[in-house]
């Protein structure tokens, strides 16, 4: 038995407590704030209710695993809601697509926009579940901290194509820009241009397909706080308003946890839910981390950052789905501006998220709560968030009062924003960027942070910028990796 320590409360940091304690380890739960859920807050303002974070769901069995480690059901704790469409995309010639489970009404949708589309969404359907098989049944979970479990998988990898960028594998079976569009955008939701990010990423399409998507009634919020019970009735220790101030070393060990409070905690094990760079440049210090950390924090690209627009409505706006994609003009030269340039852009697209489709606790009666989040660049590109955020804000706003909200300026009630100053303040991601590292094929498995650390053998790393990578399956995959490093 021994004594971990989680810096953390993600859900990486809590599905490894949850791991952790179910082989019979002591854990204790260090967070920073005075709610556990990382970037999954939530807002209330006046009468109305936000998930700050994640609001998609998918491969759902990985919360009843958590569950089952303990011989409980989820389903007696938490209602997952299936969703239907699970995308509804608005574009910018003014037509709409609805991604859901129904292949036969997505099928005649396509046929609608391009008939000779069909057979080459099927195919591609097809070759993405051979990506599926490989990429996620056999690797998401599986640990990359040595170079020879990369070489073992190279030539998988090469064979798939996994050099080529998302945008291009579709592209090889759909013609139409507007289908390009709507099935090449799921890197941007692990923080990923989908022109850069590897094919690899495809999978993505299929692990929606296999598994669907979901809704926690309650939101997010309601799921972090179920598990957070779930830890406490399995005497998990969790200690709030815990900053980590700096890690000691010794014998290639992490020694002690030092807290800003002036608490220390000694640990057999130490899992860090933090994103990696953080802990490599404040944590322990540049000058004694791996060769391999090294490399990664001098030659990482970053990902995105994110403008998040949250607002009240009086007015319900039915045609709104509770997950809406509007697209702007641009595609590939926005994502050019965002990633490459690192400059905010006069036009933009939006994620729309309406919850009160699905649950009307989120809003008084015959009311919705929205928020609008848009890919912006992160701190590299230097804008002044605080001069320039109502501006923008006004902007988003007036988009959609134009298109699919019509009276929305109006209607908008209780407005607030979080820009990238917020995520850096608020979550210490490098450059305020709303996914840590970007998941480009150099940056990918092995050429990541390793979810056990080169030089100090007792830490281990969980969540966005370790292996698999960001979004919620994969943050929850990388406690299953260290899990799996911890007991082979």
């Amino acid at each position: 038995m021994s004594q971990v320590a989680v810096i953390g409360g993600g859900f990486g940091g809590i599905a490894s407590a949850l791991r952790l304690r179910a082989k019979g380890n002591n854990v204790i739960l260090f967070e920073r704030l005075n709610a556990l859920g990382g970037r999954a807050q939530v807002f209330k303002k006046n009468n109305y209710i936000h998930d700050a974070g994640p609001t998609v769901i998918t491969a759902p069995y990985l919360f009843y695993e958590l569950f089952e480690l303990f011989g409980e059901k989820l389903d007696d704790h938490l209602d997952f809601r299936s969703l239907d469409p699970w995308y509804r995309f608005n574009f910018h010639d003014q037509t709409q697509f609805d991604y859901g489970p129904n292949r036969e009404e997505m099928l005649t949708q396509i046929e609608k926009i391009s008939p000779e589309d069909v057979d080459g969404y099927l195919k591609m359907l097809k070759e993405a579940n051979a990506i599926f098989e490989l990429g996620y049944q056999k690797l998401a979970g599986h640990p990359f901290h040595k170079i020879f479990t990369m070489i073992k998988y190279a030539p998988a990898i090469i064979k798939m194509r996994g050099y080529e960028s998302v945008y291009t594998f579709v592209s090889r079976y759909l013609k139409h820009p507007n289908l390009r569009q709507a099935f090449s955008i799921q890197p941007l939701l692990v923080g990923g241009n989908p022109f850069q990010t590897s094919s690899i990423y495809a999978l993505i399409h299929s692990l929606e397909q296999k598994w669907g998507i979901y809704f926690c009634m309650g939101g997010t919020g309601k799921l972090v706080h179920e598990l957070e019970k779930l830890m406490l009735r399995h005497d998990i220790k969790i200690k709030y308003q815990h900053d980590v101030e700096h890690l000691s070393t010794k014998n290639n060990k992490i020694s002690e946890i030092h807290f800003t409070n002036g608490h220390t905690q000694k640990s057999d094990l130490v899992i860090s839910n933090a994103d990696p760079i953080q802990v490599s440049n404040e944590l322990i210090g540049r000058k004694k981390i791996s060769f391999h950390n090294a490399f990664v924090n001098k030659f990482a690209k970053h990902s995105m950052g994110l403008f998040v627009l949250f607002f009240g409505s009086i007015k319900q706006y039915s045609n709104v789905a509770h997950h809406t994609i509007w697209m702007g003009p641009r595609y590939k030269e926005l994502l050019e501006d965002i990633f490459d340039h690192h400059k905010l852009a006069d036009d933009f697209s939006i994620y729309l998220h309406r919850p009160t489709c699905t649950d009307s606790s989120f809003a008084p009666k015959g009311q919705d709560s929205y928020y609008a989040l848009v890919p912006v660049p992160n701190l590299k590109g230097k804008q002044n968030w605080d001069k320039i955020k109502e501006q923008f804000s006004d902007k988003i706003l007036e988009a959609l009062d134009k298109t699919i909200m019509p009276g929305i300026k109006e209607n908008a009630r209780d407005i607030f924003s979080m820009t990238p100053n917020d995520f850096k303040s608020n979550y210490r991601t490098p450059y305020g960027s709303g996914f840590s590292i970007a998941p480009i094929l150099r940056q990918s498995a092995w050429f990541r942070t390793h979810n056990q650390d080169d030089k100090y053998k007792n830490l281990f790393y969980v969540g966005a910028g370790t292996h698999p990578g960001a979004g919620v399956p994969g943050v929850i995959n990388s406690a299953k990796a260290v899990e799996n490093i911890l007991y082979p």
